[in-house]
């Protein structure tokens, strides 16, 4: 049986690189989608034949398409995408925040990951294949004012929508819910936290699960 192949947004570090190579190792090829080329030529080069380098924006409906395409031209098809790409805002609460930064935000975590899907539907409904979507604890509980959250909680609902409808031919859809990850989304390290490898650990469990199995979600909190 031939390689499987999986598209990841956001994957030029944090979740997305690290997902990238827990794939590879597990006989994924991957496409490594994301604004800054030269991270992902490197981590290309670390990775080996079985991964490209796919520069564009997330937002951009485009940039995705044609990432896709070469994406599927060069392995042959496209099983599995991962939506991960995400932000946060620098301003809380709905008082304080700030409308133009919201408006980046829900650009990127609603809009981009819908931008995702559409993109890559058609390439995982030859194949039965299999949608993921980075979602959050954020998205599973309510925190005052934070409208990060609440984009979150659109990944959710959406992502159990988008599972009724790709199990109409046979397709998979998957939200993974991680709690705080120690990654550049803060500006302190988070040792005691989970790391972005536990998060991609999630993320395979529902790749490699059996035809059987149809894992909606991968909820994960940190110990400590």
């Amino acid at each position: 049986m031939a390689d499987k192949t999986l598209f990841i947004t956001g994957a030029s570090s944090g979740i997305g690189a690290a997902t990238a190579r827990k794939a590879v190792a597990s006989g994924w090829n991957v496409g490594l989608f994301a604004r800054s080329e030269d991270k992902l030529k490197d981590l290309v080069a670390d990775l080996g034949d079985k991964a490209i380098a796919l520069t564009g924006d997330a937002t951009s409906f485009d940039d995705q398409t044609t990432a896709l395409k070469t994406l599927a031209d060069k392995f042959g098809t496209v099983n599995a995408a991962f939506a991960n790409a995400g932000r946060g805002t620098s301003q809380g609460g709905a008082e304080g925040g700030d409308v133009d930064d919201w408006q980046a935000m829900i650009d990127l975590n609603i809009m981009g990951l819908l931008k995702t899907v559409k993109a890559a539907l058609p390439y995982l409904k030859d194949n039965k294949g299999h949608m993921v979507m980075t979602g959050s604890a954020a998205g599973r509980r309510h925190i005052s004012g934070s409208v990060y959250g609440a984009t979150k909680w659109f990944v959710h609902g959406y992502a159990g929508n988008l599972a009724e409808e790709m199990k109409e031919w046979g397709g998979r859809c998957t939200v993974i819910a991680p709690g705080m990850v120690n990654t550049a989304f803060f500006d302190e390290p988070k040792p005691d936290k989970l790391q972005p490898d536990d998060v991609a650990d999630a993320v395979m469990l529902a790749l490699n699960a059996s035809e059987l199995n149809d894992v909606r979600e991968v909820f994960l909190m940190p110990r400590g």
